[in-house]
């Protein structure tokens, strides 16, 4: 009798684990061959619940089977915002190269562009390392400048500029200052043309701020 009921038993677990199996794999399958409204959609939702890792696989999805649809670049940007005020600035950075690549004659290519500048300069964390990234900045900046005259969006690359420039100041400051304690007079001399190239008037820079625990490093 006992055996039975074991028998029985086991059975019965064997058959709900079939059949959630089945339903987990039903699920699985219908997850495929949706049209791209279907993928935009269900992207936004979860956006809105704060399911970033999610939207990116659907976003992949969207991609993959509706590579020329109109929602793609739509799409891309709402990614780029989302990882931005998430402040994950490579994968904003990631959609942007693909947006800029493939969208490069759009109407908001400019957005797209300044999006690109804002992800760069909002990711300069470390302003006493990040050397490369605020010249590459600079460049796109004034590729910016040169091409997009008359963008809406201009005035805020122009204030990123500025704050740009007043960094590498500050840090070609540091570097003389370094120097002058050193006593290397023509190093000194250097890196305070460069201040003057930087900013017009010195007393002006705002020094950079270091918590205790990084100092130690810059």
């Amino acid at each position: 009798m006992i055996n039975n009921l074991k028998i029985k038993s086991l059975v019965l677990v064997l058959t709900s684990v079939f059949v959630f199996t089945a339903c987990s794999s039903k699920n699985e399958v219908t997850e495929y061959n949706k049209p791209a409204l279907y993928w935009y959609n269900k992207m936004l939702t979860q956006i809105s619940a704060g399911s970033l890792d999610e939207a990116d696989d659907t976003y992949t999805s969207l991609e993959s089977e509706h590579r020329n649809s109109p929602l793609i670049a739509t799409s891309l940007l709402i990614l780029v915002n989302s990882h931005i005020d998430e402040e994950e600035y490579s994968l904003a950075n990631f959609y942007l190269d693909e947006y800029i690549k493939r969208f490069a004659l759009s109407k908001n290519i400019d957005y797209a562009r300044y999006l690109k500048i804002k992800a760069n300069f909002l990711g300069f964390t470390y302003q006493l390392r990040d050397q490369e990234l605020v010249e590459n900045t600079i460049k796109d900046i004034a590729d910016f400048q040169a091409r997009y005259k008359g963008s809406p969006y201009m005035p805020l690359v122009d204030t990123i500029n500025a704050r740009l420039y007043m960094a590498k100041a500050s840090l070609d400051l540091s570097i003389a200052n370094l120097y002058e304690k050193k006593g290397k007079k023509q190093a000194v001399a250097f890196y305070n043309e460069k201040v003057k190239e930087s900013w017009i008037n010195p007393e002006e820079i705002e020094p950079v701020n270091v918590p205790y625990y990084r100092s130690i490093f810059e």
